[in-house]
């Protein structure tokens, strides 16, 4: 009776698991640039003397989705989207280097080009910082350039380049942040062949629909789960009266 309730016992375990990997979808479907997430499950033998035959439920790998989301027109000058696949290269407090989709932008006090989060926009040469009293354009390239505000306004002067990679997304690991970054902790090099639009952000990649009729069948599933663990006891409390009974 125990084979049972090893597998409803872990699959309840793990559908519950899924179930808030899909909730955190869900809480992130107007997250700019957010990815989703997908658990995947296995059975595996317990190692043991006389075990061989029971099993458990395990997580074999939570994935994540890197289908793009929709492009959501804003017109505003520092908001850029990646066209196709590809990263924006942010510095994170440490001073390592992080990636995001997310590319509504903004300038800090100090000048410097920064993400809604506050962290740091990397460009070819380091942050990029922005002289006060100018209009910023971003090009596809991901070249920032200036127009004073006053004055000849005809008179674009680039200050530098957005770094943006696109390694292999097998390599990329997301954080607990929300940020991906290279498994090997190194910086990814930049790779010129990604282009961006200006004045529009990626959406979330989370489909609601999908989501919440997935979060139903979950909660079905656990509730199965739960169901075959007391049909288990109970199974096992009749046995155990018909033993003592021909004892």
């Amino acid at each position: 009776m125990d084979r049972l309730i090893y597998t409803a016992m872990t699959g309840a375990k793990h559908v519950f698991m899924q179930q808030a990997g899909t909730a955190n979808n869900l809480a992130n479907a107007s997250t700019v640039g957010f990815k989703s997430q997908e658990h995947r499950f296995r059975a595996v033998p317990v190692q043991g003397q006389g075990m061989p035959t029971r099993a458990f439920v395990v997580d074999a790998s939570v994935s994540d989705v890197f289908d793009e989301g929709p492009q959501l027109f804003t017109g505003r000058n520092l908001d850029v989207s990646i066209n196709g696949r590809g990263w924006l290269a942010v510095q994170l407090p440490d001073g390592s280097e992080a990636y995001t989709r997310g590319g509504s932008l903004d300038v800090d006090v100090t000048g410097q080009l920064q993400t809604k989060a506050g962290l740091t926009v990397l460009g070819d040469g380091g942050p990029i910082n922005i002289p006060p009293d100018n209009d910023i354009e971003i090009a596809s390239d991901g070249t920032v350039s200036v127009v004073p505000t006053t004055g000849a306004r005809n008179n674009a002067s680039a200050i530098g380049r957005i770094k943006m990679v696109n390694p292999p997304e097998a390599d990329l690991v997301r954080g607990s942040d929300g940020l991906f970054r290279l498994r090997s902790g190194q910086p990814a090099a930049a790779d010129e062949q990604v282009k961006l639009s200006s004045g529009s952000l990626e959406g979330s990649n989370v489909n609601v629909t999908d989501a919440m009729v997935n979060l139903i069948s979950l909660a079905r599933q656990f509730e199965m789960q739960i169901k075959m663990m007391q049909t288990a006891d109970t199974n096992a409390q009749r046995a155990d009266q018909l033993l003592s009974l021909n004892s």
